[in-house]
């Protein structure tokens, strides 16, 4: 289900490649998580909090365990884990963040200047 600013609290099915990633254009974050997570479930309000101020910067919600790839490429060990991206270049994570002033100091450093 996508919600305001295109937040959805789906997870991408197939992840994206690590090269798509890489070459992705602009400020972006990656949520590693799974749907019946239940820390990544109380992050959620969190996150639609703290990117409804940001609606330029993507948000790449990518399943994650046992087998998959791209978490694996990033180093996650729990979820959920945010990596904040600048033009596929890695700028900052969080891992369980607690509160959406931390996510969105997070965001103002890759957010783009208008």
């Amino acid at each position: 289900m996508t919600g305001p600013y295109g937040f959805t609290d789906e997870f991408t099915q197939p992840e994206p490649a690590r090269a798509e990633i890489d070459t992705l254009a602009g400020p972006a974050v990656l949520e590693f998580g799974t749907g019946w997570c239940g820390f990544c479930r109380s992050a959620q309000p969190l996150l639609a909090s703290a990117f409804s101020d940001f609606p330029l910067v993507r948000h790449i919600k990518v399943e994650d365990g046992s087998g998959r790839r791209l978490g694996r490429s990033f180093g996650v060990k729990l979820w959920p884990t945010l990596v904040f991206l600048r033009d596929g270049v890695e700028t900052a994570r969080l891992v369980r963040p607690q509160n959406a002033t931390a996510i969105a100091a997070h965001l103002a450093t890759i957010a783009f200047r208008l």
